[in-house]
């Protein structure tokens, strides 16, 4: 947390959080904070959780400048606050430790997504109206990755009340609320609320009425009331589909790469639809990244491998 919230008392950092007096960890599927066990104890106020601060202030000319105590909230006070309010933001826990220090970008257009994901954490300011953004690329590209970075910073270093969700487990936590009698607007009204929501996977789904009519009612609500909203699509933000390259290879081509020269051209304003589209055009900040960045959990993956067998030659062959 910044400031005063990151600091401890002998000014020494601790070596488990680093000096920011708080940890995210993976609980089950989600990422979860708690107050480090360097914090637990307030040297500050005692563990009272309130002090008294000297303020100095003039209540007339006549008397002129005077100094006087007020009772105000400890840091501790703050800090267990919004560590409560992380842990509403239903952050996926692979997310856990995600952060913009330890997002690697492959190309110039992934460390232009971190910079505008960055620039909107650290110049956002509360209850004003604030430009989100929309992140969009190929499946591993770190979308999801800066999301939780920009929530974490958000909630964690200003107090910010934000909440993630990835939209088709929406639609399924819809799906099931009719079950149990309640209407998908119960569900939407937190949602619509919220000063800060991201939203992931944006586009996916069959794109069915009920789905389109969903989606159309949650960014309308949030449109109409100026609030801030994130998103993260595997489609792209292209204006119009491209005419085919006549530099293309020819050739044959297997039925899997035809589905995903198709899924690849697909556009995001053809899967929302023009009213959502257009809306988006105000509220954000576009970033796309190309269409051959390396998914970064396939790189992972693969750099990992054991080389083959057959690569291992012995000396003097």
């Amino acid at each position: 947390m910044a400031g005063a919230m990151a600091a401890k008392a002998n000014g020494e950092a601790c070596g488990q959080c680093g000096g920011r007096t708080y940890l995210i960890e993976r609980r089950g599927e989600l990422a979860t904070a708690r107050v480090c066990a360097c914090s637990v104890d307030c040297p500050m106020c005692g563990g009272r959780g309130h002090r008294l601060v000297q303020k100095e202030g003039t209540f007339s000319a006549k008397v002129g400048p005077r100094t006087y105590e007020v009772l105000e909230p400890c840091v501790c006070t703050l800090r267990r606050t919004r560590v409560a309010l992380y842990n509403d933001v239903q952050m996926p826990g692979v997310m856990a430790h995600a952060s913009f220090d330890n997002y690697r970008p492959f190309n110039e257009s992934q460390d232009r997504g971190r910079g505008v994901a960055m620039h909107f954490a650290n110049q956002y300011v509360k209850g004003a109206t604030n430009k989100g953004f929309v992140l969009s690329g190929p499946v591993g590209t770190g979308k999801t990755h800066l999301l939780a970075a920009t929530l974490g910073h958000l909630v964690l270093e200003m107090g910010v009340k934000s909440r993630y969700v990835e939209i088709s487990l929406l639609y399924a936590t819809i799906r099931r609320g009719f079950q149990d009698g309640k209407s998908g607007g119960e569900i939407i009204g937190p949602l619509s609320e919220v000063e800060v929501l991201a939203i992931d996977e944006l586009g996916k789904g069959r794109g069915s009425p009920f789905e389109m009519e969903t989606l159309d009612e949650l960014i309308a609500r949030r449109y109409n009331a100026g609030r801030t909203t994130l998103f993260a699509t595997n489609y792209s933000l292209e204006p119009e589909r491209k005419g085919a390259r006549s530099s293309a290879p020819s050739g044959y081509r297997t039925t899997d790469d035809a589905r995903s020269a198709m899924k690849d051209a697909e556009l995001l304003r053809e899967r929302v639809g023009e009213r959502i589209y257009s809306r988006l055009c105000e509220m954000c900040t576009f970033v796309e990244l190309p269409r051959d960045t390396p998914d970064r959990r396939r790189t992972r993956q693969e750099m990992d491998a054991p080389p083959p067998m057959g690569g291992m030659r012995g000396p003097g062959r």
